[in-house]
């Protein structure tokens, strides 16, 4: 842990960097042309609509539009080298998510470092997950599901958008806490994963609230429970995991990075402007519509969330054995 620890105390510091003179009398200009967002899952998806999101608030903000660049694959690791090897200009950025603490622990070997390789710039939003049936699974209820899962083990196949995801360590926290052997399927993404909890091919899924979200309302999905620790005001009828699975939390949580070096005076440019989105009022009714609360602060305070997420599901990747070579 002291080599994890090492890796987070970089990662804190780099909300810090200082930069040249001439850095900042270039930073003093930006932007003077279309900003990147990469996005490491397919369109579609929560992560894919948080980043498009925040992305156009980020446009109307800066007088330049932000493209969302999809690069998915890998649990998101393809778009962060990306991001990682970018140029530290201020026109890359990362959209950031539990994938990344996750990935911290859950990979072997990465072409990058993402502490050191990535600045934390602000955090936006944070959402719970929701544990989503296909209609045709005879349960509607998170006890029944249980009760199920324990008549059939190894049968209930559940879905993710790949490994490393938040919908990937949902489940694995929650096979950890209740002893059920239900098998991991993962996908290149949220909505290919989903497609197929819809057409039967996958029973389960700890599914992101904006994407599941119409799913649940149109009925083509049971929500069964949601993994924060307390009740949603979209799904308010909904029970938490926790309610039957005690000290069960997991959430989705989206935020902001950028390539290492990044000018500190675009660091705090962005994150003073996400600062601003957060704080307004029908961007907090459009992060709530989508299940989601809002997340503020500095570059430090978002780089002490990825620090505490990297600890707590590095625990869960050592206790599942869910770790890639």
């Amino acid at each position: 842990m002291r080599f994890f620890r090492r890796n987070l105390l970089h990662f804190a510091g780099a909300a810090a960097t200082t930069s040249t003179f001439s850095r900042v009398a270039y930073a003093d200009g930006y932007p003077t042309k279309p900003v990147r967002l990469i996005v490491g899952f397919p369109p579609g998806g929560g992560t894919d609509v948080a980043a498009r999101l925040i992305g156009q608030w980020l446009s109307e903000r800066l007088g330049q539009p932000v493209v969302i660049d999809n690069r998915p694959g890998a649990g998101s690791t393809i778009a962060t080298e990306v991001a990682a090897r970018a140029d530290a200009d201020g026109y890359t950025l990362l959209l950031v998510s539990t994938a990344h603490a996750i990935n911290a622990t859950l990979y072997d070997r990465l072409n990058y470092d993402f502490a050191r390789d990535i600045a934390p710039v602000a955090g936006f939003m944070r959402v719970p997950n929701v544990l989503v049936v296909n209609p045709s699974l005879p349960v509607k209820s998170l006890p029944e599901f249980m009760e199920f899962a324990r008549a059939h083990p190894a049968k209930i196949n559940v879905a993710s958008g790949g490994n490393g995801t938040s919908q990937h360590l949902s489940g694995e926290l929650f096979k950890m806490m209740t002893g059920l052997n239900i098998v991991h399927v993962p996908y290149r993404g949220a909505a290919p994963a989903l497609a197929d909890l819809v057409g039967g091919q996958v029973q389960v899924m700890f599914g992101d609230m904006p994407s599941t979200l119409e799913f649940i309302r149109a009925r083509k999905l049971r929500g069964l429970a949601i993994t924060t620790a307390a009740r949603s005001e979209v799904l308010p009828d909904l029970p938490t995991v926790s309610e039957f699975v005690p000290n069960y939390e997991s959430s989705a949580w989206y935020g902001i990075g950028a390539p290492k070096n990044t000018p500190a005076k675009i660091v705090e440019r962005i994150n003073r402007e996400l600062s601003t989105a957060v704080a307004d009022p029908k961007m907090r009714e459009r992060l709530v519509i989508l299940g989601g609360t809002p997340l503020e602060g500095t570059p430090s305070d978002f780089a002490r969330l990825v620090a505490i997420e990297i600890e707590k599901w590095a625990e869960v990747v050592r206790f599942s054995g869910a770790k890639v070579e």
